[in-house]
């Protein structure tokens, strides 16, 4: 992978968390570059995306408040992405994160081909958000 395949990764995970491009324009960046997507793993606070070839790049994502509760609840995860997909007064995706966080999420996978978002627990419990048409 390049680099400059590589700082456009970078550039997108900055701007989530500088609040500079929500979810569509990250992904429509991501995708643009040929990424077919990417994982969050909050346990290990990395972000890796992917490449169609295979190849792929991890990157450090800062950590947020919190660790990854227990139980996993997917009606509070739900609720974390209703408030990010209507930009709620206040919202960040550091706040987003402790949030999913508490509810038990330990990372999510995104999914530009299958236009989906999959969250999960610490039990392999999933939450699945299908791409707004």
């Amino acid at each position: 992978m390049n680099d400059s395949v590589i700082a456009i990764a970078q550039g997108t995970l900055n701007a989530a968390y500088d609040g500079t491009h929500d979810f569509p324009a990250i992904v429509r960046t991501l995708a643009e570059a040929g990424f077919e997507g990417y994982a969050v793993d909050y346990r290990r606070s990395t972000a890796t995306y992917f490449l169609p070839s295979g190849e792929s790049v991890e990157l450090p994502v800062p950590k947020t408040d919190g660790v990854v509760a227990a139980a996993f609840a997917p009606s509070d995860v739900e609720k974390a992405v209703r408030e990010a997909q209507t930009k709620a007064p206040g919202y960040t995706y550091a706040g987003f994160c402790a949030k999913v966080k508490a509810a038990g999420c330990a990372g999510y996978m995104v999914s530009f081909l299958g236009r989906r978002v999959v969250y999960f627990g610490r039990t392999a419990e999933v939450h699945v958000e299908h791409f707004p048409s």
